[in-house]
């Protein structure tokens, strides 16, 4: 794996796009970020060695270069997850290569099914903690130095990027919730009795993603921002059936919020992690 990911760095450098500040991982339906960038850059990550390209609707699969504000950030536009049947390495193959590449902050997006009362499609929720119940760790095998066996996960996600994305909240007038994301493996959806299960230890919405990239970037001592996209309730909290296609238009719906949200932390971000 370390092979694999020296040789995409390298050409991924060769490209000459730069040093990204702040990385992005754009999750179901929220790739229209990375689409806006200014003087966009777009690497397909067939072309990219090892990196393993998403098979799942909503997860365009490209390694997008431009900037926000006056910062440049690199963007994972699509994530691969382990139901799509790659193993943890590959899982987290593409916020390896961002921490590779310098990016001092990585801030992650997903869709997420909403499970506290209050939460409502659509709706924005920032992650200050997560519980892994997908069977596994990003960092089962043997370890890579000069990182830690043993990583601290007592604040996965950074106090500091947290009460930024607060404040741009409050000045863009934006609604947003806080909680505890639940990170299954899927892709069935959950029954209602887990979704009380998961109630009962504490989460406040789930998803298939988001925690082995978050474990493998503070394997790496990157700070992680997070924000989920409120795209459906949980199983047995609707009377709706649960559809991926739902997951999707509601991803577009938040847009414009996202956007504002993502933008004004990475501008606020950005001194705290100066780069060309």
């Amino acid at each position: 794996m370390a092979t694999e990911l020296d040789e995409a760095v390298r050409v991924v450098e060769g490209l000459s796009l730069g040093a990204p500040a702040i990385g992005v991982v754009l999750g179901s339906g929220l790739g229209a970020f990375g689409a806006a960038l200014d003087g966009r850059v777009a690497v397909p990550y067939r072309d990219i060695p090892g990196f393993p390209p998403p098979t799942v609707a909503g997860h365009g699969g490209e390694l997008v270069f431009g900037r926000v504000r006056g910062v440049l950030v690199a963007c994972l536009s699509g994530r691969v997850h382990l139901y799509e049947g790659h193993a943890p390495s590959k899982v987290v193959f593409g916020v390896r290569l961002l921490a590779a590449l310098g990016c001092g902050i990585v801030l992650v997006t997903n869709a997420a099914g909403g499970i506290r009362e209050g939460l409502r499609p659509g709706g924005l929720l920032l992650l200050r903690d997560h519980v892994n119940l997908t069977g596994t760790n990003a960092l089962v095998g043997p370890n890579e130095p000069p990182f830690p066996r043993f990583p601290d996960m007592s604040a996965a996600y950074d106090i500091r990027c947290r009460d930024i994305a607060r404040e741009v909240a409050r000045d863009e007038a934006l609604e947003l919730d806080e909680g505890v994301y639940a990170g299954v493996l899927g892709p069935s959806y959950e029954t209602p009795a887990e979704i009380r299960m998961l109630r009962t230890l504490g989460a406040d919405a789930v998803g298939m993603s988001t925690v082995l990239e978050v474990i493998a970037l503070r394997h790496r001592g990157v700070r992680v921002g997070a924000v989920s996209v409120i795209t459906n309730m949980a199983a047995g909290l609707s009377s709706a059936p649960l559809d991926h296609a739902e997951v999707q238009a509601t991803g577009v719906a938040a847009r414009d919020r996202l956007e504002r949200l993502l933008s004004g932390w990475i501008e606020r971000l950005a001194p705290e992690v100066a780069r060309g």
